[in-house]
């Protein structure tokens, strides 16, 4: 799929597969628009601020909606040829069954469930307008229905198995305009929410990630694909 313009909105861009995924695009000549909610304390987006003049750093909680919608109306001129949605929050980690912190499952949710949708609808325009472009959001593996047999990991798992079913109505929605909707799992990625015993490395992760984006078609809209490129159960 051709992508002329090079425009990239993404979001959790400070540390991890964010970060890597900047840096990615940047190397490649996009044009990127990155966001996270304290980019004066990104020492490493900073970096590559100064590097990159076409990186261009804002502050965004995810969790903000009129913050988001604000960002949009700021950036009404862009065509993104891709969004990625990326940030994220796992929450409390250790607990079973019967020790479910509804507040934490709540603020878990807000993140990486209501967030990606309000991104969506704020940057849709700018979506239109990219070619049109792909929206890509973040997923896990854990969230897939059919793959989950060890019960457990109620808050996580419930907010990615819930964002793909938004990714699946937006595919509906948007794909007779040409929008590409998909869910991506990264892979087990060495990072802080991944943790050191994760089995493949950020930049691993990333350059898989990027070949399964680079060779999406419309007719992929809707999927739920690993980082691999195959297609994973819901």
């Amino acid at each position: 799929m051709a992508l002329p313009n090079k425009q990239l909105f993404i979001t959790g861009a400070n540390r991890g597969i964010g970060l890597a995924l900047t840096r990615a695009y940047l190397t490649a000549g996009w044009e990127v628009d990155a966001t996270c909610r304290k980019p004066s304390e990104a020492y490493d987006l900073q970096e590559l601020a100064h590097t990159y003049p076409k990186l261009s750093l804002s502050a965004l909680d995810v969790t903000d909606h009129q913050a988001i919608n604000a960002l949009s109306a700021k950036l009404k001129d862009r065509k993104y040829n891709l969004v990625i949605n990326n940030a994220g929050y796992f929450g409390p980690k250790g607990y079973g069954f019967g020790n479910t912190d509804v507040g934490e499952w709540r603020k878990v949710l807000e993140t990486n469930t209501i967030a990606p949708l309000k991104i969506a609808e704020a940057f849709y325009p700018q979506l239109r307008a990219g070619s049109p472009g792909v929206f890509a959001a973040l997923s896990s593996k854990v969230g897939s229905m059919t793959e989950n047999t060890a019960g457990g990991g109620y808050i996580y798992r419930s907010s990615k198995a819930a964002l793909n079913s938004v990714v699946k109505s937006l595919s509906n929605d948007l794909s007779p305009e040409g929008i590409i909707a998909v869910a991506l799992h990264p892979g087990w990625v060495q990072t802080e929410m991944g943790g050191p015993n994760a089995l493949i490395s950020t930049e691993t992760s990333v350059e898989g990630l990027v070949n399964v984006l680079t060779n999406l078609s419309l007719q992929d809209s809707g999927k739920f694909l690993n980082v691999d490129g195959t297609e994973i159960p819901w």
